[in-house]
């Protein structure tokens, strides 16, 4: 049996009502919300017409729905982090970025490259699973903006810090080596292109668009000259919307990362004006947007699942995925961030929750189209990868997490 269009309204609010139910009743035991929604997605692929909702016949439909869901989470994220960004105050994040990252991607492709795989496609699935997700983390990441009197101490924990910044920023920061693997396949840059353009000018784009509009906002919102021209006092979070679209739209009409400017847009404007009650109230909005769009994805994911999509999966894939996941970026996050204010249970606790979601499902939607003959097994590898990932981290975050609070209590 399929269900048909009227009868989609019925499962869509179905769904919604499921997924404002969910997190109180999972709040008590190792069972994420992402989990549930999953399972759910399962079972509704047996309800409905799963050719239609595949990621390989609706790559447009993919893409653009986690390009939203990711940006939407960027400003999120990006509004709720208290600390002013630095050289030492983010040293951890930075290791995360510029280290972990890059290594782990290395690290892949020699996997993937030792597996039999070309090198362009061994290069690509690593590069798509570099990004840390800003959607499906949220068990692990900082709770929201502290406003009022308590707005300037600084109460984040460095394990939740540090996986709240290195998702808001390696999202974006993961571009280049994608588009390195496509020039790979498709010869159609040189070296000197792609690290000119591709790593140092749409990133200074992103970061320059970034910093002036969430400067801009932050005036327009807390310090305008006519009281009446204030976003702040108009108490309108749908704000949070106009802002996060907006500058996406502008950075990428300008050729520039989007990803970052977003976030660090949001930086921006948490930095005019810290103690502000208004930004716990975007911040509000923004999550429960976030958490729709992240219901839908999972939803999706499920039903593309219970459709085949894993079906193309070989013992390579597989194996790329259990290494990324348990081996590989633990271990090469922990090595790089050695000597730092991390004791050993933090460092590990930081290494471990690399989680993947969202973000590699946009790359792969977005570039896909140039490896088409490898493009069934490297959606089933994502695929695995991110279900391995919202199970396994969603199973230990809960209980890992609350030994982190009871040790910092």
């Amino acid at each position: 049996m399929t269900i048909d269009g009227d009868g989609l309204y019925l499962v869509a609010g179905l769904a919604l009502l499921l997924g404002a139910v969910l997190p109180r009743l999972l709040r008590r035991y190792a069972v994420s919300a992402p989990i549930a929604f999953l399972g759910a997605g399962l079972l509704l692929g047996l309800a409905v017409d799963r050719a239609r909702l595949s990621p390989i016949a609706e790559p447009e439909l993919t893409e653009h729905l986690a390009e939203l869901t990711v940006i939407v989470a960027l400003m999120g994220v990006g509004l709720a982090i208290d600390r002013p960004i630095g050289l030492l105050r983010w040293s951890v994040t930075w290791r995360l970025l510029f280290i972990a990252m890059p290594a782990g991607v290395a690290a892949l492709t020699g996997v993937g490259w030792w597996l039999g795989l070309a090198p362009a496609t061994a290069l690509l699935i690593a590069a798509v699973l570099a990004p840390t997700d800003p959607v499906l983390a949220s068990d692990v990441q900082v709770g929201g903006p502290t406003t009022g009197e308590s707005a300037e101490v600084d109460e984040e924990d460095e394990v939740r810090f540090a996986l709240t910044s290195e998702a808001g920023l390696n999202d974006g920061l993961a571009f280049p080596l994608v588009y390195l693997a496509v020039f790979v396949a498709t010869k159609t840059h040189s070296a000197w292109e792609w690290l000119g353009w591709y790593v140092v000018g749409k990133t200074v784009i992103g970061v320059a668009v970034g910093l002036g509009a969430g400067w801009l906002l932050g005036k327009m919102a807390f310090s305008a000259p006519a009281k009446s021209f204030r976003l702040a006092d108009s108490r309108e979070p749908v704000l949070a919307l106009a802002m996060t679209l907006g500058v996406y739209g502008l950075t990428e009409v300008l050729h520039g990362y989007g990803f970052i400017a977003v976030f660090i847009a949001a930086l921006a404007l948490r930095a005019a004006e810290r103690s502000h009650e208004f930004h716990s109230e975007l911040h509000n909005f923004i999550g429960e947007l976030e958490h729709i769009l992240t219901w839908g994805i999972l939803l999706l994911l499920g039903v593309a699942i219970t459709g085949g999509l894993l079906e193309p999966l070989t013992l390579a894939g597989a194996v790329i995925g259990v290494l990324l996941v348990l081996v590989v970026r633990p271990v090469i996050a922990w090595l790089s961030l050695a000597r730092t204010e991390l004791d050993r249970s933090e460092r590990w606790m930081t290494a471990a929750f690399g989680v993947r979601g969202v973000t590699s499902i946009y790359y792969l939607a977005a570039v896909g189209v140039h490896f088409a003959t490898d493009l069934p097994w490297l959606w089933a590898t994502v695929g695995f990868t991110v279900v391995l990932s919202v199970v396994v981290h969603g199973v230990a975050a809960t209980p890992l997490m609350r030994t982190l609070d009871g040790r910092r209590r």
